[in-house]
């Protein structure tokens, strides 16, 4: 058992930006942003944690999530649980496709629900309020190693004493911890160096 267990959260951050990850997770920093108001805002139905039945299956809303074999805790937006008993996560987002971070956060809500329930997770679903579509994404082979290093990766990103290097790309300018990150200061030695040197040292 893993005694201190990682947000499934963390690991949607760190695929998309593991400094990002680690301002969030180790240094608790948070800014708001028009971005994450529009996300609370989107989640507010899922946030009532009411259950009710959609297109003849059951949707539990706000499901607590864990796994001690993986030492993960989080929540799942929606589990549907069809008519065969099996059980479907949905994660909900706001705007358009999100890449590989999403696969991945729902991945992890898969596996929690395997270990809760005794039961093969085979599927999850994205929806994207943007465009109103759900996208459909198996729970396969690729996509579970995948999670797992994820996982590794951030339970050594919290063992580590250093802060990962700003990647200083086209993600930068719309990531609300850019002021905090200062990634056009980080990624180039030399202005550190100066900024210390006049700066910080006088």
């Amino acid at each position: 058992m893993v005694t201190d267990p990682i947000p499934i959260s963390a690991l949607e951050h760190y695929m998309y930006c593991p400094r990002q990850c680690a301002l969030i997770l180790v240094d608790q920093v948070w800014v708001e942003s028009a971005h994450t108001a529009r996300g609370s805002l989107g989640h507010r139905r899922v946030d009532t944690g009411e259950h009710r039945t959609e297109r003849g299956r059951l949707v539990l809303r706000g499901v607590s999530l864990w796994s001690e074999r993986l030492g993960l805790t989080g929540r799942a937006d929606a589990v549907e649980l069809l008519a065969d008993g099996s059980f479907v996560p949905v994660e909900y987002k706001i705007g358009r496709r999100h890449g590989v971070a999403a696969h991945v956060q729902l991945c992890a809500q898969a596996l929690c629900l395997e270990e809760m329930t005794g039961t093969v997770v085979g599927k999850g679903a994205i929806w994207f309020s943007g465009p109103r579509r759900r996208l459909a994404v198996a729970i396969d082979g690729a996509l579970r190693v995948q999670t797992l290093a994820a996982i590794e990766k951030v339970r050594k990103l919290l063992d580590s004493d250093h802060l990962p290097a700003a990647p200083d790309d086209e993600r930068c300018p719309s990531c609300q911890l850019v002021g905090h990150c200062l990634p056009g200061v980080v990624s180039q030695p030399e202005v550190v160096e100066r900024y210390l040197r006049e700066v910080v040292f006088g």
